[in-house]
């Protein structure tokens, strides 16, 4: 499975969400709304979740390895700091 696209929907300085991320794999299937989130050790993504009743937020779509979950990482923050320099650019 490859990272084909990746779109860098919303981009923001203020919190610690700085992006919101769609990943296209295989040119077949695309993921919405994964997180670039600021963490205490840098940058890190958290797939698409929803919140519970009781408060609790749950994974819609994840990864199931950690392999996986690493070169979906690699490649969005890889696109998000591309998406970053460019916009300071402006």
């Amino acid at each position: 499975m490859q990272v084909t696209d990746v779109k860098i929907r919303k981009i923001t300085n203020e919190g610690k969400m700085k992006a919101i991320v769609s990943i296209t794999l295989d040119n077949e299937f695309v993921v919405h709304d994964i997180k670039v989130i600021e963490g205490e050790n840098g940058l890190f993504i958290a797939m698409p979740s929803r919140k519970t009743p009781s408060g609790e937020f749950k994974d819609i779509a994840h990864p199931i390895s950690t392999d996986v979950r690493q070169k979906f990482q690699t490649e969005i923050l890889k696109n998000y700091n591309i998406a970053l320099s460019e916009q300071s650019q402006i």
